[in-house]
């Protein structure tokens, strides 16, 4: 299943990240998974979060840039190789991996990664037909 992922173009200044953050705690979205990517002027913060479209009106009415998109939480074997197993699967596919995390929590002892596949719906369908198992954004909040 897709999970709603939201993006938030921040400036690389003291306290920007922090004002994030505390906008969101303030109106309680919990946070389960998160990067940061940064250039020399802003970075980019990608977030999975338990309201994702009450995270995004709250932080645009904090001026904001904020954008949502579509992700998929895989569930893989945590051992050396695991995650080999499931981008070889995804390649076998002609599916490309925009960019990916780590999740914060586990899954039964296996990992859980974040990815943004290039084309979503062909991703789960291929991550599906070969018994990959992913998660629903329910169970992100379970872990």
């Amino acid at each position: 299943m897709l999970i709603k992922q939201i993006s938030v173009f921040i400036e690389n200044m003291p306290g920007k990240l922090s004002e994030v953050t505390q906008v969101l705690g303030d109106n309680g979205i919990d946070m389960s998974a998160l990067t940061l990517a940064d250039t020399t002027d802003f970075g980019i913060l990608r977030l999975i979060v338990n309201d994702p479209d009450k995270a995004c009106q709250i932080l645009r009415t904090h001026d904001f840039v904020v954008k949502q998109s579509d992700v998929i939480a895989v569930v893989i074997d945590d051992r050396p190789g695991g995650l080999t197993g499931v981008l070889q699967v995804l390649t076998s596919g002609n599916v490309s991996v925009e960019y990916m995390y780590a999740f914060v929590g586990s899954q039964d002892g296996h990992a859980v990664v974040v990815l943004r596949p290039d084309n979503a719906q062909t991703a789960l369908q291929v991550l599906e037909s070969n018994h990959v198992s992913t998660l629903d954004p329910k169970d992100i909040y379970r872990l």
